[in-house]
């Protein structure tokens, strides 16, 4: 499955999201609501899972906003708030399921592969990607431009992947951060403009179109256009 945790709690969301990728799940993470909404906007994913009390957006709101714009995917709420109106609250916002904290991650997981199921057959895992002649293949953690193998450390292949999953949007720094590093810190870290400038070596400085783009003032995008 592919799952959005919307979780502002940096521990809490490194532990959760962790165990789903253990457990074969493709996980991607926002800190606060407003972040959640655009990704969940972005559609294609099998289940949400929704901390209550988010910075910039609640919880119940982020829900009830796509909930009103017709998005069906299965909810699942998490909140240190367990009274019975509370967990009322979240099922009326659109909620499928609701666990409240602190939980055995145990639970988390059994709930949210039950809303998979619930749903229908989950979607199959993307594990391989392109973009122009710039090829990855997930499983086999291979990278080829133009039929050249080309060779990456494991967390240029992360945030390659992580990139190329997200092909011609903007990647944003916070979201690498988040994202590839599991960092919850000032997204001025040049530890991504070290791996974007070593990344940009390797798949695009000896070929003719360059394909892994800054776009000043918001991140990176991945793409084979010109903007």
């Amino acid at each position: 499955m592919r799952i959005l945790l919307v979780e502002d709690d940096a521990e809490a969301a490194a532990y959760a999201a962790k165990g789903l990728r253990e457990a074969g799940h493709v996980v991607d993470h926002a800190l606060d609501g407003e972040s959640g909404l655009n990704m969940a906007t972005s559609g294609g994913y099998d289940a949400y899972v929704i901390d209550r009390m988010l910075p910039k957006m609640d919880g119940l709101s982020l829900l009830s906003n796509r909930r009103d714009d017709g998005d069906v995917t299965p909810a699942l709420f998490l909140s240190a708030l367990g009274e019975v109106d509370d967990r009322v609250s979240g099922l009326k916002a659109g909620g499928d399921d609701y666990l409240v904290k602190p939980y055995a991650f145990s639970e988390l997981l059994a709930r949210v592969e039950a809303l998979g199921r619930r749903r229908g057959a989950p979607a199959e895992v993307t594990t391989r990607f392109a973009v122009a002649d710039l090829e990855l293949d997930v499983l086999n953690r291979t990278v080829r431009r133009a039929s050249q193998k080309i060779d990456l450390q494991p967390r240029e292949f992360r945030l390659l992947e992580y990139l190329m999953r997200h092909a011609g949007q903007v990647v944003t720094r916070t979201m690498l951060l988040e994202n590839v590093w599991e960092y919850h810190f000032d997204p001025q870290t040049n530890v991504i403009d070290v791996h974007i400038s070593r990344l940009r070596a390797k798949i695009d400085k000896d070929f003719d179109k360059p394909l892994l783009k800054t776009i000043r003032g918001a991140g990176y995008k991945l793409s084979d256009d010109e903007g």
